[in-house]
């Protein structure tokens, strides 16, 4: 028992202080290149590590939101079109908020495992576990909560690296140009992409 108990304390002593601390669980910076009509994403593999995800399964999601294809080439992926570093960033953290974050305890400290045929998300810090949501058969109520062309009253929650307003409005992030945070304004929808929005001040 001793000899267990004694492995038991090693094993602790060296799981990843992301597991064993309260440091903020930081998401890598997405570090994105054009070359032609592609658009790469230099750190893939260093985010899906980080946020201790399959490759794979990040790949998945991101494809299906950004409405593009894609194929993870070594360390990178590579994506069909021209998409900002502000999309990347909003995607990722989606998938980390439905795929890698505890609901209960907030901590990242989880792992995605199936019972019979639904996929779970098991916290491994408070030994919660929920189902994962089936975002097939969800899409068509999502994109149904915005429309384009449409207007609404939106409060900017923050301001992306570019200088644009971030709204958020049920699971979709919209960018306003011109817009500060803490501001509350008229705006109209002019294009969806997946989760993401883009519009106007009225």
């Amino acid at each position: 028992m001793e000899d267990y108990e004694a492995l038991l304390d090693r094993a602790i002593a060296n799981l990843p202080d992301m597991e064993t601390t309260d440091v903020r669980f930081v998401i890598p910076e997405p570090r994105i290149m054009m070359e032609g009509k592609t658009t790469i994403l230099d750190n893939f593999n260093n985010i899906a590590d980080v946020i201790n995800r399959d490759p794979d399964h990040v790949m998945k999601y991101l494809t299906r939101e950004m409405g593009t294809a894609g194929k993870i080439d070594g360390a990178r992926a590579i994506f069909q079109g021209r998409f900002s570093k502000d999309m990347f960033k909003a995607n990722i953290e989606a998938y980390v908020e439905e795929f890698v974050m505890c609901s209960e305890c907030g901590r990242p400290d989880t792992q995605l495992i199936k019972m019979d045929r639904t996929m779970v998300l098991k916290c491994a810090a408070c030994g919660a576990h929920r189902p994962v949501k089936k975002r097939r058969a969800s899409a068509p109520v999502k994109q149904d909560a915005i429309e384009e062309g449409k207007e609404y009253d939106v409060r900017i929650d923050a301001v992306g690296s570019k200088g644009d307003g971030i709204a958020k409005m049920d699971r979709f992030t919209i960018f306003v140009p011109g817009a500060a945070k803490g501001d509350t304004l008229k705006i109209r929808i002019k294009r969806i992409s997946g989760t993401l929005a883009f519009a106007e001040r009225v």
